[in-house]
């Protein structure tokens, strides 16, 4: 019988589809691209020169691509002529985005299929969205691919062009790239005002008032000073990054003013001058997109920009939710119809919105998906029945698209904003005025299901606060109505420096500039912390110093190309493209030659630009200034601060962990004091009389003994333990880490057991037998009694005790053997029993899914054996028998 042949992106899609599809389909998968650019290594000797040489691009003949197979795709594509030989007909059902539709494309030019090619796109793995999409086939869009290859290209010339300047001017191994480089520059012009940024101090004054009368008398409330002699009182918002006032309207109080009102306040009567109250409405938030769903997903769920779309991609491919690249908030006519049903059912019909809630993009070239992202399905299946399916992030993240979604059709919150203004006049004969402000929730309408969280603002303390019905409210105040005070105190304020980005902050920044598409945007903040450019702490994405000297020798070198409109003008053009409005030979042209016409550096073109840089001047580019003659440089090693005293030079390390804006003058000081790294002395060793010191090293903190010059031998040292401190390590701590290795008793065998921390972690030795301890506290702790129920149990691997595995995933569909997580020397690893492959560093255990584990698996099967190096043998030694 006839086949048909479906070829997919990733082996979990390929098993999910071909269930629905049934067995006269053969559905497999390409695990991703098959081909892209060649490189170097990769050419053939006789194109090597010139242009196709350097980029794998030839220029001079329209900018056509030179392509490869990718090593590790070889057998696949072996696999998939073979299977297309035995098929009447080939269905392309790769993603419905750019990339996809240039897979699928790469897909005809290798297999050159001989049988009639049908296009697929399945927005939602699910039976309907299958049938939806096999009723509907299409061709390739041919414009859709050369949008993806002109931006390849184009990535290709700027990676290959910019990339090495950096390499022969900071260091060798950085790159720069289109959208990477203005997501860094990002960072880094938020670091600088963050660098120039001064505080400005600012007072009020907190007060409780209680109503003496009325149905609520006795009822207390707080309120802050708001106005003084009909001014204002300035807030936050009023001072700019220099610490000035930018508001000539508004009063700035002082600490002498707020202490001289409160004293004068002592004595005052004070009465209800307003109340207002005006109606509160808050409309729900649109059904999710990429860029939307990786924000929320670091508020609520606390995941990373790259682990959110490997779950929401998880959930894709085992057909729980829709396509997860979109930047389209609109629902089908079925997911509105599903999402107000299951608003009546589970909310009661007055919590649904009169008529269908109807969502459009913000953007006019929404192109990566017609759908917002939502649950799979013409009808929901609510977070409860999926339970059982769905695990950890899986399951979260399902939920958290679930409740948005239906949220999405349902009533708006309403409610009562009131506000009650205070008056008093002061001794000193100045009119003050108090106010508070709330908002209670009467009908919480979509609430009920869903609230969309947001970003802390920089000033939110003077917002207003919102609770529900039922909260603690104001009282029922009329104006001229008398209150009584108490506790007027004065309170100071700060203002603060412009907050870092996070990553989901930094993907709403991307997204509102059109920096980059909805595919590129985990992408581009993955790669910035990858290469070390950018470190997170604490959720914010802090700049390291090579991000500096990265984005100076780009802005005064390359300027326009990291320019933030250009970059945005580039992905207009780009939808250009793929609209058939443009012309991508023309397009790539311009780019690389220029036009001639713009007069900020553009018109010139990339090529002229790279060609005539001039001379830039290394040392000068990773030198930053900061202050009292001090400076820092980005060296081989590391950045490090400098400065000449008495003609000598003084230096000193930079902390990794310690952030660009605080490198102060005074922290330079206090660095290049301590020259030798952070040294705290704990005491005197009770048995050597030797000082004791805590001291940063190249291999991390430590404590030792101090020898006299003229000593012989080693001092005695001790690195500190993973959950000890620098700053707060003891002398009692000292002693006892030097006390190690520590004799924890004598087995019956008469063998003595020790505690000792190793290159891979604590363990016990007794003779030649080792055994892992669970913690390095453990060294100082572990009972002899302890220590011989370990030996008791059987020894496995480098003396470690049997340990299950770390997490289950399930049965492998292509070795049909289960797959588990263990725990190895080198790391943490996914296995089948025959194919073992090591968790990617962007993966945690938790997010690591079992569609995830299986795609790994089978990457790890295509690329084959490692293939061992060749064993070179002594060749053979003839000899000639002497004729006799």
């Amino acid at each position: 019988m006839a086949r048909k042949l479906v070829i997919v992106e990733s082996p979990t899609k390929s098993k999910t589809i071909g269930g629905y599809l049934g067995a006269d389909y053969d559905v497999v998968a390409s695990v991703g691209h098959i081909r892209d650019l060649a490189e170097r290594s990769e050419l053939p000797a006789e194109v090597k020169k010139g242009d196709i040489g350097k980029f794998a691009i030839d220029i001079a003949g329209g900018f056509v691509p030179y392509y490869v197979v990718s090593p590790d795709k070889k057998k696949i594509i072996t696999d998939l002529k073979r299977r297309l030989k035995e098929a009447d007909e080939l269905y392309l059902a790769t993603d419905e985005d750019r990339e996809g539709e240039a897979i699928a494309w790469h897909l005809l030019e290798v297999l050159k299929p001989k049988v009639p090619v049908k296009r697929l796109a399945f927005h939602e793995i699910t039976r309907e969205g299958i049938e939806r999409a096999m009723a509907a086939p299409r061709e390739v869009n041919t414009e859709l691919v050369e949008a993806q290859e002109a931006r390849r290209l184009l990535d290709r010339l700027y990676g290959y062009e910019v990339s090495p300047v950096l390499w022969r001017k900071i260091q060798q191994g950085l790159s720069a790239g289109r959208v990477q480089s203005v997501t860094l520059r990002l960072v880094v012009d938020r670091e600088r005002e963050r660098m120039a940024f001064q505080s400005a101090e600012y007072w009020d004054l907190a007060a409780r008032f209680t109503a003496t009368e009325g149905p609520d008398r006795g009822r207390s409330f707080a309120a802050k000073l708001t106005s003084v002699d009909g001014k204002r009182v300035a807030t936050g918002k009023d001072f700019d990054d220099r610490g000035a006032l930018t508001n000539s309207k508004v009063v700035h109080v002082t600490g002498a003013l707020a202490g001289a009102l409160a004293a004068g306040l002592a004595e005052a009567s004070f009465s209800v001058t307003s109340v207002d109250s005006k109606p509160y409405k808050r409309r729900p938030a649109a059904p999710f997109i990429t860029s939307t769903l990786i924000q929320e997903s670091s508020r609520k769920l606390r995941l990373s920009a790259r682990q959110a779309m490997s779950v929401a991609q998880g959930l894709y491919q085992k057909g729980f939710i829709t396509y997860m690249r979109s930047d389209s908030p609109t629902l089908s006519a079925e997911a509105v119809r599903a999402a107000r049903s299951q608003a009546a059912e589970l909310y009661g019909s007055d919590s649904v919105a009169a008529s269908a809630r109807v969502y459009a993009s913000k953007d006019s070239n929404a192109q990566e998906a017609h759908e917002a992202i939502r649950p799979a399905g013409d009808r929901f299946r609510t977070p409860d029945s999926v339970r059982s399916e769905l695990r950890g992030d899986e399951f979260r993240m399902y939920e958290m698209i679930w409740k948005r979604t239906v949220a999405s059709q349902m009533a708006d919150a309403e409610g009562t904003t009131s506000t009650v203004r205070i008056g008093a006049t002061t001794a000193a004969h100045h009119a003050v005025e108090f106010s508070a402000s709330g908002t209670i929730i009467t009908k919480p309408g979509f609430l009920a299901a869903y609230e969309e969280s947001r970003e802390k603002e920089r000033y939110e303390e003077d917002e207003q606060k919102v609770g529900r019905e039922g909260d603690a409210r104001l009282p029922q105040l009329a104006a001229g109505q008398k209150v009584d005070a108490e506790d007027i105190e004065p309170l100071t304020h700060a203002t603060t420096p412009p907050p870092r980005f996070t990553q989901g902050s930094m993907i709403k920044e991307l997204e509102d500039r059109k920096l980059g598409r909805p595919s590129t945007y985990a992408a581009m903040v993955d790669v910035i912390i990858d290469r070390g450019y950018v470190r997170v702490d604490r959720q914010q994405l802090v700049p390291n110093w090579i991000a500096f000297a990265i984005i100076r020798l780009l802005e005064e070198h390359f300027s326009w190309l990291i320019d933030y409109d250009f970059t945005a003008d580039m992905e207009q053009d780009l939808d250009r493209i793929a609209d058939g409005e443009l012309s991508r030979l023309d397009w790539l042209s311009e780019f690389y030659f220029g036009s001639g016409e713009e007069e900020d550096g553009r018109g010139q073109g990339l090529k002229a630009l790279a060609e005539n840089l001039g001379d830039i001047d290394a040392r000068a580019n990773s030198t930053f200034e900061v202050g009292d003659g001090i400076v820092l440089r980005v060296g081989r090693y590391g950045p490090y601060i400098e400065r000449e005293v008495d003609g000598e030079q003084q230096r000193a390390s930079v902390p990794e962990d310690l952030s660009p804006d605080e490198l102060t003058v005074a922290k330079a000081e206090e660095l290049l004091a301590n020259q030798g790294g952070d040294e705290r002395e704990l005491g005197t060793h009770p048995e050597s009389g030797l000082p004791v010191v805590a001291k940063a090293g190249r291999f991390g903190p430590y404590v030792t003994e101090v020898l006299p010059d003229d000593a012989k031998g080693k001092p005695r040292t001790a690195s500190l333990f993973k959950s000890m401190d620098l700053t707060t390590v003891t002398l009692e701590d000292a002693l006892r880490l030097m006390s190690l290795p520590r004799v924890v008793g004598v087995a019956e065998d008469g063998e003595e057991i020790t505690a000792q921390n190793g290159r891979f972690g604590p363990y016990l030795k007794k003779g030649t037998d080792s055994r892992t301890i669970e913690s390095e506290e453990q060294l100082l702790s572990i009972t002899l009694e302890e220590a011989l129920a370990i030996y008791a149990q059987p020894k496995r691997g480098r003396g470690r005790t049997a340990a299950p595995p770390l997490k289950e995933l399930g049965t492998d569909p292509v070795s049909e053997k289960p797959v588990v997580v263990k725990s190895g020397r080198f790391g943490d690893y996914i296995t089948d029993g025959t194919t073992n492959v090591t968790i990617p560093k962007d993966l945690t255990l938790d997010s690591l899914t079992e569609e995830k584990a299986y795609e790994l698996l089978a990457e790890k099967r295509a690329k084959g054996p490692a293939k061992k190096p060749a064993r070179r043998t002594a060749a053979r030694k003839t000899t000639t028998r002497k004729k006799s």
